[in-house]
């Protein structure tokens, strides 16, 4: 493998590495649930993403070429918006509760309402 091959490669693994870490930390820090589906969804993504960029890099310069990661990491960036999305609506629909600190918290109570909790317009 050559000289550069193998810095693009470390690059993108030591990349991917920091961001799931960061994702990691950031989902065992956060104070509500709200704020804990930030970690995994955006860094985490992110990193796997780099890290199976590296993998990529480092089986094609062997010879290899293979699509897993490419379907791996295709998949990755289609399914986490989307379990995201399905975990804040069910959030909101047992109307957990969200800490002092979780910004825009104006805009989730009123989603809370159930439809017979409203009241009639005149």
């Amino acid at each position: 493998m050559e000289y550069w091959i193998e810095w693009v490669v470390a690059f993108f693994l030591l990349l991917g590495g920091s961001f799931v870490l960061i994702g990691s930390i950031g989902l065992t820090r956060m104070p509500d649930f709200f704020m804990r589906l930030h970690g995994p969804t955006k860094a985490t993504t992110l990193g796997m993403g780099g890290i199976l960029l590296g993998s990529m890099f480092f089986f094609y310069t062997h010879g290899e070429t293979s699509v897993h990661e490419l379907l791996i990491t295709i998949f990755l960036l289609i399914t986490a918006p989307i379990s995201a999305h399905m975990l804040i609506k069910t959030a909101l629909h047992y109307k957990l509760k969200a800490v002092d600190k979780t910004t825009g918290k104006d805009s989730i109570h009123p989603a809370q309402q159930k439809q017979h909790d409203r009241k009639p317009l005149p």
